[in-house]
């Protein structure tokens, strides 16, 4: 019950967040270290009150693994966010973190030394390739509309191959930290919700060296256009409102990612992760008007075949209509 819980967390939380998200870089595509801030603040208050007793509670796991994993996660996710500063449009992030399926494979098999069915090798290139083909098209538009405005093309391409350069750093370290993750809770345990505290609470001190940028953009936050909150009737900034929905929606979707580390492995974590921003793909798509193509349901359908074969959802259904067969026979 455990991870089907996980995975509704995860599809509704993350969705819902990457809304919220485009809508602040929709207005300030520099935003990124602002609204990283404001989730791992909340995470960790939340954190130390109730997961940590308030300092009182010793730690499962050793500092000095949670440490390590700091370092990783706090990368990832500054880099990630940052890429946003460099052209790199909401499609185009998509496709670099959707491409976390492969890299969560190849370190598998080098670091852990381990090996996959011939199935599971087909449907994991099927969900990586469906995920391109959706990402690439939208890509390809946003670019298109973009160039005409941008004067000093050259300029503009080496910034954008920076921050392809970020987004590659960032997926091989994601990669990475899943398997070290995966590697730690076979040692010491499952501990998932220990782990979403240290994890977001010990990097808080490496937010100062971001501190001139997160107030800078504090302050537009500051005079964005007022917007009256439904149900409440509090007038608050509109953006004010759009970083703290994304700051829930993201505590919800990294407690059910979380709990997900502790309940499956790696590459069936990374899974649910890639199909979830499959999901928000689409959402995006609909909810702010983007064209729907022909390449968009032939990527669609890649990933949907390609989660079957992962799944082996055939060969749960051989057995269960054999038995249905020789029910109605005995009839």
């Amino acid at each position: 019950m455990r991870p089907a819980w996980a995975v509704g967390l995860v599809f509704g939380g993350c969705c819902s967040n990457v809304v919220f998200l485009e809508l602040l870089a929709r207005e300030f595509p520099g935003c990124g270290n602002i609204v990283t801030f404001a989730q791992f603040l909340f995470i960790a208050v939340e954190g130390f009150i109730f997961e940590a007793n308030f300092g009182r509670k010793r730690p499962a796991i050793p500092i000095r693994y949670y440490l390590i994993m700091v370092a990783m996660f706090f990368t990832v996710s500054v880099v990630n966010n940052y890429a946003l500063n460099l052209n790199i449009a909401m499609p185009l992030h998509m496709i670099f973190r959707s491409g976390s399926l492969i890299a969560s494979m190849v370190l598998g098999i080098i670091i852990l030394k381990k090996r996959y069915s011939f199935s599971k090798y087909t449907s994991i290139a099927l969900v990586s390739v469906g995920i391109f083909i959706c990402t690439l098209m939208s890509a390809k538009q946003v670019a298109s509309e973009s160039s005409s405005s941008k004067e000093d093309g050259l300029h503009v391409f080496l910034w954008w191959l920076l921050g392809i350069a970020a987004l590659t750093f960032a997926l091989l370290m994601s990669a990475r930290m899943g398997i070290f993750q995966e590697t730690i809770y076979k040692q010491f345990g499952k501990h998932s919700k220990e782990a979403l505290f240290y994890n977001h609470a010990l990097p808080l001190p490496g937010f100062l060296l971001l501190a001139p940028d997160i107030y800078t953009h504090a302050v537009l936050f500051s005079q964005s256009e007022p917007f009256q909150v439904p149900v409440i009737g509090l007038t608050v900034p509109i953006l004010w409102f759009y970083l703290v929905m994304n700051v829930i929606t993201q505590y919800v979707c990294i407690r059910g990612v979380f709990t997900l580390t502790t309940e499956c492995t790696s590459l069936t974590v990374t899974l649910v992760v890639t199909l979830r921003k499959f999901v928000s793909l689409i959402f995006s798509i609909l909810y702010f008007r983007n064209p729907f193509t022909a390449w968009h349901w032939l990527g669609t359908l890649f990933v949907f075949v390609g989660t079957l074969m992962y799944t082996e959802v055939w060969n749960g259904l051989g057995p269960l209509l054999a038995r249905q067969r020789t029910g109605a026979k005995a009839e």
